[in-house]
């Protein structure tokens, strides 16, 4: 098992070598991955995906970003597979997951990347009396403080 995603909160089954993974019929997110250094067994994602039933997908070498994966990891043998079969999930949810996992990891695989960041106008102000201002900044691993420091240097 390993889990990845935003504060690791996804548990995928694997990695499991690609090049031997029969793919089973269930819908799921998938993760391709390989390790940049094997003595650290930390794995790298270079491609994330979802179905709707694994065993339609073409793996293991089939499918149109495969080259890339070979080519970035270095050999077909240094291909692995981890998937997330979601309890009562739905397309919407693995998609979601998708582009949850591509922000997180910018996978160098994946055509269409995403972004972190969010922007006031997005979800407008709010003001409630169970509810206090956000104590978290607006980029990933930085805090409120930082980013008005931020602002208030470029004269915002």
């Amino acid at each position: 098992m390993i889990r990845l995603g935003s504060l690791a909160g996804y548990p995928f089954e694997g990695p499991r070598v690609l090049a031997g993974f029969t793919a089973p019929a269930v819908p799921a997110v998938y993760a391709i991955l390989y390790l940049p250094d094997p003595t650290t067994q930390q794995y790298a994602v270079m491609y994330v995906g979802h179905s709707g039933d694994l065993s339609t997908e073409p793996f293991p070498f089939r499918h149109p970003r495969s080259p890339c994966w070979i080519e970035r990891a270095g050999s077909k043998w240094k291909v692995f597979i981890a998937t997330y079969e979601i309890p009562g999930g739905l397309e919407s949810h693995r998609k979601l997951i998708v582009e949850e996992l591509c922000a997180v990891y910018q996978p160098s695989c994946n055509e269409q990347q995403f972004d972190q960041a969010w922007q006031d106008h997005w979800i407008g102000s709010y003001e409630a009396p169970t509810t206090g201002p956000l104590s978290t900044g607006r980029q990933p691993g930085r805090s409120r403080e930082e980013a008005q420091r931020d602002r208030s240097d470029q004269g915002e």
